[in-house]
């Protein structure tokens, strides 16, 4: 049984959650890596079965935003908690997400609920319109501290101006 949201106290990450200098050879090797530290932390229960929901997911539609951010995502049954793994690529490292302006070097797992749809929508609205604004990419970019970047993360759902 997954826990209610609240928007207003919500651990979505961890820093055992962040991945610094994250090299992986493609965008699903990518998932893999952040699913696992999510699996490691009990957001998940089943590493094979949420990373492929977040593959079919991936199939669908590019989830690459402009500004050079990944944004895979999925709701899935093997979902305990709302969370995002977050991956800052290493130095010279960028992943093709399938954005019009390149590769990402910010990646953001969000794992969801199965039933959470409203929930979902809103963590990844609220996420993208964070990730819009240059400011916050480069933030993430530039912290070096997975402590720092869980709590960017973590203060963006309460703090954006919507």
């Amino acid at each position: 049984m997954a826990e209610p949201f609240d928007r207003y106290d919500a651990v979505l990450t961890t820093p055992e959650m962040v991945v610094l200098e994250l090299e992986a050879t493609d965008k699903a090797a990518a998932a893999t890596q952040l699913a696992e530290r999510l699996h490691a932390a009990g957001r998940i229960t089943d590493l094979p079965g949420f990373l492929s929901h977040v593959n079919a997911r991936e199939h669908q539609l590019a989830t690459g935003l402009p500004g050079g951010v990944g944004l895979p995502h999925a709701r899935s049954e093997f979902v305990s908690q709302t969370s995002i793994a977050v991956g800052i690529t290493k130095y010279g490292h960028a992943l093709d997400f399938g954005a019009a302006d390149g590769p990402a070097t910010v990646i953001l797992l969000i794992a969801t609920p199965a039933g959470s749809f409203s929930e979902h929508l809103e963590v990844l609205a609220t996420i993208a319109r964070s990730l819009s604004k240059e400011s916050f990419r480069e933030s993430l970019r530039r912290a070096y501290d997975a402590e720092v970047i869980a709590e960017l993360i973590n203060s963006s759902l309460v703090f954006f101006d919507h």
